[in-house]
């Protein structure tokens, strides 16, 4: 009996940080009184799943790792789409949330339509989360906080790293998605994401992103993060084509875990930047 109220104690400090995809899902356990991550995983999908089947595989992690058998003291979901659209809070209506998405975005008549508000930056994200992950997690834990991924990386992003006077492009790469967040004197300039299959692929929708904000490639600072490693094919590639180019490690300044780096690298950086 004592031994279990000391572990239900225990547990009231972990937080539970989930992030799904339609090709991946991460999750990570995080200690906050010994500032330690507990467990965690990474998985990637072989092919593109329907929502359903991704919630097949939560599932299976849970169980693996029995987390539904656990207490959390906060509970966060970041759904992973392109299905969002970045609004300046001076333009948002909450009323109209289904008009910023449809010119951009396919969406459908039933479609659960949500925004979070990125506090401090005068800007809203509108998107549609995956409704049956949702409900999934509140059966097996009650209320928790649910966010899009592009509020979580901006965020951190813009709180922790933009300080720099030079005009910083950010790509956070997995092996399917590239995201890019760019900023200047501690400005938001762009946030958006591109599905890419080949190196190519990626370096076109970089350097058009750069041309259309009339960005200079001898100037602009390109910080490259997630799946990717120095001197592999996307990394050289865009040394060719931008003059400073480096690999970027949030655990250098914004995180306190006692892992190593080779640890680090399998949590994503989103699902860190939640807890």
């Amino acid at each position: 009996m004592t031994q279990k109220t000391i572990n239900n104690t225990i547990e009231k400090f972990h937080k539970l940080s989930i992030q799904v995809s339609l090709n991946g899902l991460s999750f990570c356990i995080w200690d906050s009184i010994g500032n330690i991550i507990i467990a965690s995983e990474n998985i990637i999908f072989q092919k593109e799943l329907t929502p359903y089947a991704v919630q097949k595989e939560l599932k299976t992690i849970c169980e693996k790792h029995n987390i539904a058998n656990k207490k959390f003291a906060d509970i966060i979901v970041i759904h992973r789409n392109n299905l969002f659209s970045i609004v300046p809070k001076s333009l948002f209506d909450e009323n109209e949330l289904a008009n910023y998405l449809k010119f951009n975005t396919k969406i459908l008549a039933n479609d659960h339509v949500v925004f979070d508000e990125l506090e401090n930056f005068e800007m809203c994200n509108v998107y549609v989360p995956f409704v049956n992950i949702n409900n999934y997690i509140f059966e097996l834990f009650g209320s928790f906080i649910y966010k899009h991924s592009a509020t979580v990386m901006v965020e951190s992003l813009m709180n922790n790293y933009s300080g720099s006077k030079n005009t910083t492009c950010f790509v956070h790469i997995t092996e399917t998605q590239m995201e890019l967040t760019i900023m200047e004197h501690k400005k938001l300039l762009l946030y958006n994401s591109y599905e890419y299959v080949t190196k190519e692929d990626f370096m076109y929708y970089l350097l058009f992103t750069l041309e259309q904000l009339k960005m200079d490639t001898e100037k602009v600072v390109l910080k490259l993060f997630g799946a990717i490693q120095k001197n592999d094919d996307i990394y050289n590639l865009c040394s060719q084509y931008v003059k400073d180019v480096s690999l970027f490690n949030p655990s250098d300044s914004s995180f306190n875990f006692e892992l190593d780096d080779s640890e680090l690298e399998t949590i994503d950086f989103t699902v860190l930047s939640s807890l």
